[in-house]
């Protein structure tokens, strides 16, 4: 019983690092983005088989693909998908902004500090460039049109 419970801890140590350290924080981002992207690597190519078939074009993934965020663990997802489809597939930003709202649903299950993931700004642009930029690019797209909505208050900028 105790050799089995110190296999399950050392696997869990590996898969669930702690990070409450800089680098046990580096690790999970890691672990996240190769999850995340190794998916959705997947994903796009298993709907990438169907273009062309009845008509099918990139942009009608959100009708063939839906991805549930379930908190904040995998959110890394959205710059990832922008960079496949952009970098990857060539769309321009507005195209894969479209699918990207699309094809993401988000849950968040708690709202307690501690269990939501923040990743600072150095550490991103260090291990992630192109999702900085993109993160980047989205949050200026998103407060344009908050000035567009509510054009004198600054406040909900």
């Amino acid at each position: 019983a105790v050799e089995a419970k110190e296999r399950c801890e050392s696997i869990t140590s590996v898969l669930y690092p702690n990070d409450d350290t800089e680098e046990g924080k580096r690790l999970r981002l890691k672990q996240q983005f190769f999850f995340v992207s190794a998916t959705l690597q997947d994903i796009l190519r298993r709907f990438k088989k169907s273009i062309g078939r009845n008509g099918t074009r990139m942009k009608d993934m959100p009708d063939k693909v839906a991805i549930q965020l379930n908190d904040t663990h995998p959110a890394i997802a959205i710059p990832e998908l922008m960079r496949l489809l952009i970098d990857g597939e060539w769309l321009s930003w507005d195209a894969a902004w479209e699918i990207t709202q699309k094809v993401f649903a988000y849950t968040n299950h708690t709202i307690l500090p501690e269990a939501l993931e923040k990743w600072s700004v150095p550490m991103i642009a260090e291990l992630l460039p192109r999702h900085m930029q993109i993160i980047f690019e989205i949050n200026h797209r998103f407060l344009a049109q908050v000035r567009e909505m509510w054009p004198h208050d600054n406040a909900r900028l």
